[in-house]
């Protein structure tokens, strides 16, 4: 029994991501360059017409009548399929996703990678078209994977650039950042070191309560005035 290499399943999953609305989402890009999207528009361009054209021959391929067994029949229909389904509905949708967004590393490298998968995947259906296929067919792919494969490395260009870009951008805002920091008058910090006057301790006066007076006073005064004669 024969499994999906690798690349088919890379393949299927980048499409199924973008099936789901899995696409990377950012802020608003910056301004673009007329040089950089125009170097993007033909890219695109040429690889629309390097699908178109794939797209025209694998509906055309006669896998039913080939010289072989029946599983290699099937796994090889798979592929054609997995090709056209990523080249109808995927790759468009990164496409468009792109020229919202020119100069997304990230969409830029998502078009390179699944320009990767395809590239894998086609190199494989087109040797077994050569080896099992009429030679139109073979001749036809071949053709096709080449286009394919000049888009891939185009973009890979595209994403080195975009990549030192970036990095020169960011080194630009260090020195900016740098020379903004030196230019900006020092804070002057003012330092008061006099010693502060000790305060005189403050003394409370104190108060002597009056004593009071003795009970025994009393008692005498009223003794002595009932012992007086009467006259």
């Amino acid at each position: 029994m024969k499994y999906a290499s690798p690349a088919v399943l890379v393949l299927g999953l980048l499409s199924a991501a973008v099936a789901f609305g899995q696409t990377p989402s950012g802020a608003p890009s910056a301004p673009v360059s007329y040089s950089s999207m125009t170097e993007l528009n033909q890219l695109i361009s040429n690889l629309q017409q390097a699908s178109q054209g794939a797209q025209d021959n694998l509906s055309h391929l006669r896998i039913e009548k080939w010289k072989t067994d029946s599983a290699t029949k099937r796994q090889t229909e798979a592929d054609s399929q997995s090709i056209l389904r990523n080249l109808q509905n995927a790759l468009p949708t990164m496409l468009t996703d792109l020229k919202n967004s020119p100069e997304n590393l990230a969409l830029t490298f998502k078009v390179y990678r699944n320009l990767d998968a395809l590239y894998d995947v086609m190199t494989s259906l087109t040797e077994s078209t050569g080896a099992f296929g009429a030679k139109e067919e073979y001749q036809a792919l071949s053709n096709d994977l080449g286009n394919i494969e000049s888009s891939r490395r185009a973009f890979a260009e595209r994403m080195d650039k975009l990549a030192n870009a970036k990095e020169s951008e960011i080194a630009q805002l260090r020195v900016d950042l740098q020379t903004a920091r030196a230019a900006a008058p020092p804070k002057k910090v003012v330092v008061d070191d006099t010693e502060p006057e000790a305060k005189k301790p403050v003394h409370k006066k104190s108060t002597t309560k009056p004593k009071p007076k003795s009970n025994s006073q009393d008692t005498t005064s009223s003794s002595q005035s009932q012992q007086q004669p009467q006259h």
